[in-house]
């Protein structure tokens, strides 16, 4: 919750009132409480907020009201506080395992970063292309969905050539971008082996068959 800031000064004979408040809610009381408490001060004609933080961002009124024997006088301004914040190390969520010819989805997401991060996949170092288009053979051959704003690596059908080191990168334009690195070959390696287990065993079953260990029905 916010309190309301008041300063009052004596000029002229008359009262000054300063009220500041943020997305129209009142800000703080003075002495000054809550999230600004020691680290705002007031100026002759604004207000100065050290070691900002993402949740100082917002819109900000200054409302000026001063009595006179003309009557009351009001004037305000307003202005939009944007903190920039560079990403912090995202996080990725990949399935424990996959068949092929399965839908695999590869998520990458961070929430720190001001204003909101866009993310880039890569596969074996290599940056993964966005399908843009049907039309041309290079993007027919592209058998994923990259979306950059949610960071989802989406693959339809997913196949033994689509085994890799995949690693995900987040960006905003703010200080260094952020990367999280994961192995995608475990996934795809485990379910290949566990299909040619599977067919080894039926290799197995058929031979067993053929010998008369198995009675066919």
């Amino acid at each position: 919750a916010f309190d309301q800031l008041y300063v009052l000064s004596e000029q002229a004979n008359e009262t000054q009132t300063f009220a500041l408040s943020k997305e129209q809610k009142p800000l703080c009381l003075f002495p000054l409480k809550g999230d600004l408490r020691g680290r705002a001060e007031m100026l002759n004609t604004g207000i100065r907020i050290r070691n900002v933080t993402r949740k100082d961002s917002g819109t900000y009124r200054c409302e000026i009201s001063a009595k006179s024997e003309e009557g009351q006088r009001l004037g305000e301004a307003t202005i939009t506080l944007t903190v920039l914040v560079a990403p912090t190390m995202p996080v990725c969520e990949v399935p424990s395992s996959a068949m092929t010819g399965t839908v695999v989805e590869l998520s990458c997401k961070e929430t720190e970063g001001s204003p909101p991060s866009e993310y880039q996949w890569y596969k074996n170092g290599v940056a993964l292309l966005e399908k843009t288009g049907t039309g041309s053979a290079r993007a027919a051959n592209i058998t994923y969905t990259m979306n950059k704003k949610s960071g989802t690596l989406l693959f339809n059908t997913v196949t033994k050539n689509d085994t890799g080191e995949y690693f995900c990168e987040a960006s905003n334009g703010i200080g260094l971008s952020q990367k999280y690195d994961l192995n995608v070959s475990g996934i795809i390696a485990a379910v290949v082996f566990v299909a040619l287990v599977m067919a080894l065993c039926g290799l197995g079953v058929f031979y067993a068959q053929k010998k008369g260990y198995f009675t066919s029905k």
